[in-house]
């Protein structure tokens, strides 16, 4: 299957870092817009709705925090990939409450850039084919990508939605955090597992007291019925 292309939204006000992420992704087949603060981010995905969304943490006036809420709250579930300047900003720009689907952190890769979007944008479009899985409460479709538990939607942006689907499918099995970095996120390994840690403590925020998602200490994670 052709990774899939679009238009990617870049917002950054630093613009030697917004011409590299221009030139790599320009390269690799997607079209670019260039935005330099969060105010102007906004009204660009309003106005052009893009595939993906490349979004600098430290914006001047409204930060990449901010943007993120406020998309988020009007419904806009674009996927995000979050640019930040030092690792301990993750938990916060992958707040529970924001819903964003990956990070980097500055200095980074530009070939890492290219890849991570075009992974989110992978898991976003998702399968052809139609499947239902199955946990308890949880039921995920994966063709239409949707995610309910006992009966009422809950919003997962696409890595969780891949993340919950691949602990459910497999009840009980238990995953190392090295493991579900390369089944759900393709790399054999980045960042730490770190990441996987912070995707779980958003999975259950949103499916609340019926999240099925056990924690194996000192190994990984696991889903039980």
């Amino acid at each position: 299957m052709d990774d899939p292309r679009g238009l990617v939204l870049v917002v950054e006000d630093e613009t030697h870092i917004a011409d590299l992420e221009r030139l790599y992704l320009d390269a690799a087949g997607f079209g670019v817009h260039v935005e330099r603060d969060g105010a102007a981010g906004i009204a660009a995905v309003r106005r052009l709705r893009p595939a993906l969304i490349v979004l600098d943490v430290g914006l001047p006036g409204l930060d990449g925090v901010e943007v993120c809420r406020a998309l988020r709250a009007e419904g806009d579930w674009t996927p995000i990939i979050f640019v930040t300047a030092r690792d301990e900003e993750i938990d916060r720009i992958l707040g529970i409450e924001l819903g964003a689907d990956d990070y980097v952190t500055k200095p980074f890769s530009p070939r890492e850039l290219v890849a991570r979007v075009k992974g989110v944008l992978r898991r976003h479009r998702g399968p052809d084919v139609s499947r239902v899985i199955e946990l308890g409460a949880i039921r995920l479709d994966s063709a239409r990508r949707t995610a309910q538990v006992d009966g009422a939607d809950v919003r997962l942006t696409p890595t969780e939605f891949d993340l919950l689907a691949e602990l459910i499918e497999h009840p009980g099995r238990v995953f190392t955090r090295a493991q579900l970095l390369s089944t759900v996120w393709g790399q054999a390994d980045y960042a730490g597992g770190r990441t996987v840690d912070v995707h779980v403590a958003q999975l259950r925020a949103k499916l609340g007291a019926r999240s099925p998602i056990r924690t194996v200490h000192g190994v990984g994670y696991a889903a039980d019925a």
